[in-house]
Formats: C-alpha cells, structure tokens, sequence
C-alpha cells in the first residue's frame, strides 16, 4: 500500500471504490500481452523479463485490492486452497 499511496501522489490518481478492481484488470492484460508475444501470438518482442514484470504488477494489485477490500487473502488461501493439502476423512 505504501508503494500504490506514493505513485498516486506522485501522479494525482484518484483511487476511488473500483479502481483497484479495475487496475488488477489492466495488469492482466499487460501480462496477457506479454504471455502472447513469449508464445508467439501475438505481434512485438518477446521478454521473459517483462512478463516476469507484468506478474508481479498483477501480484501487487491483487494484494492491494484485498486490502482496500478487507479481504484476508491468507485465511482465504487457506481455507480454499491449502485445504486440500490435509487428509481427507
């Protein structure tokens, strides 16, 4: 959050209700794009690096997005995903 809170000082960003919602999606696409010039879909150089990049922008904006949202990815994680990892009865 420090890091978002800065760049939209830094620029004048309005982080209203949905603009974290809205900013995950564009990162996903930024990573997208990359994901298809890696695979040869899509037109441009292809970077390893860059997606590397967009996945963790994708990453941020997922955690920044649970926090304006109140939602504890951890415990979510847990009880979604890591659940499966306990024996079954």
């Amino acid at each position: 959050m420090r890091i978002s809170d800065k760049y939209a000082r830094e620029h004048a960003i309005d982080r209203d209700r949905d603009w974290a919602i809205l900013k995950l999606q564009e990162e996903l696409g930024e990573l997208t794009q990359e994901h298809l010039r890696l695979t040869r879909r899509a037109r441009g150089t292809a970077n390893p690096r860059a997606r590397a990049d967009e996945a963790a922008d994708v990453l941020g904006m997922l955690l920044i997005y649970c926090r304006m949202n109140d939602i504890d990815i951890e415990d979510a994680m847990k009880r979604k995903w890591l659940s499966w990892l306990e024996p079954q009865t």
